[in-house]
């Protein structure tokens, strides 16, 4: 299986693509699609839609394992971040692939064990269990984590996929 893991973010989208086979993990691919601070909205969303396309079309994912949307007490921030994930979300419906959300928490849990894991905690995981030559940029591993997570995911456990 091929996930495609991707932490939202309009100035930095982490995307991290993960190839499973039981349980063996191998990073096919990861990194950050950025965007500069002076690039206008639309142009930022236009610029992680197009990405995002491109990583669908060169990895053909099974999944795609996104951020769940949490509450914040800045309205324009949240608004900003649900406009970047729907350019995500348009991105995959528009290939057709299925899409699951978790937790912030939930994948903290995940790869480290602990749903309290500081971001530090979370690169330093994800390099390990995935054997990486350094540890990934910090929206990388977010990315890589949201796709470990949902190799993790495991009905029979009660370890339910959220679909999108």
């Amino acid at each position: 299986m091929i996930i495609l893991g991707v932490d939202t973010s309009l100035r930095s989208t982490g995307y991290g693509v993960l190839e499973t086979a039981g349980s063996r993990f191998r990073a096919l691919d990861y990194g950050n699609i950025p965007n500069g601070p002076r690039t206008p909205l639309s142009a930022c969303l236009a610029n992680i839609h197009s990405r995002i396309s491109s990583l669908i079309e060169t990895w053909n994912p099974d999944v795609l394992s996104i951020e769940k949307v949490i509450y914040g007490k800045n309205a324009n921030t949240m608004l900003v971040l649900g406009e970047a994930r729907g350019a995500v979300m348009v991105a995959g419906v528009a290939h057709a692939k299925p899409m699951f959300e978790y937790e912030p928490r939930r994948v903290k849990m995940a790869v480290c064990g602990n749903g309290m894991a500081e971001k530090e905690q979370v690169q330093r995981m994800v390099r390990t269990l995935l054997s990486l030559p350094g540890i990934p940029q910090n929206d990388a591993a977010d990315a890589l984590a949201l796709a470990i997570c949902h190799a993790h995911a495991n009905p029979l456990l009660g370890s339910r996929p959220n679909p999108v």
